[in-house]
């Protein structure tokens, strides 16, 4: 890569960051003048790498999410078991949202239509039920509507984690994680069992 690429590539790694921190804040109603500041780039630079402001929400919100879709991905790349996979990164949401607090907050921000596209996090976790039914192990007719009902309890669970700082994101994450496995076709004590087995530990995860 070229200095003048590298140079580019920076500037958007800028661009995106400084959204993200934007949109974790909450301050979306901001100008690309308040945006190129935040990222201590030029103002024209901003034309180079996205045609509004709307596009970069959107790249920002997407690189997000794919980069917990990797963090889970690595946490369970030993896995075998379609179901167990899906109910580690769903114990493993809530605990990230702890260590990582502002992702978890561009996440919220992003709403359910970024919970919806097969990108990063619910691109692994579409595998992950999808496989889990042709495995026999979840009892699910309709794989999105899957997802769906998984994003949206997602998305609620880190609302309530940002609301509450003293809520114990460990607890609940598994019992959203085993409510969703007994939903899906899994019996009481196997759900249970499940939930109950040891994680890798989400500093492990980041540091990968």
């Amino acid at each position: 890569m070229s200095r003048g690429e590298r140079r580019k590539a920076q500037t958007r790694a800028a661009l995106v960051r400084a959204a993200q921190q934007l949109l974790a804040a909450g301050l979306t109603e901001v100008s690309i003048q308040q945006i190129t500041e935040q990222a201590d780039v030029g103002f024209g630079s901003f034309y180079n790498h996205f045609r509004d402001k709307d596009e970069l929400w959107k790249v920002a919100i997407l690189e997000v999410l794919e980069l917990q879709g990797d963090l889970i991905d690595q946490a369970t790349s030993e896995g075998d078991d379609p179901a167990e996979v899906f109910c580690v990164g769903l114990r493993l949401i809530g605990r990230l949202a702890r260590e990582e607090p502002e992702l978890a907050r561009v996440v919220l921000r992003g709403g359910t239509s970024y919970l919806l596209v097969d990108h990063g996090l619910m691109q692994f976790a579409r595998r992950d039920v999808a496989g889990a039914v042709r495995a026999g192990r979840f009892d699910v007719t309709d794989v999105s509507l899957a997802l769906a009902t998984t994003g949206g309890a997602l998305l609620g669970l880190l609302a309530l984690l940002e609301s509450d700082p003293q809520a114990d994101a460990a607890s609940l994450s598994d019992d959203l994680a085993e409510r969703l496995l007994r939903a899906f076709g899994l019996d009481r004590a196997e759900a249970a069992e499940m939930v109950a087995r040891p994680l890798p530990a989400v500093r492990d995860a980041l540091a990968r």
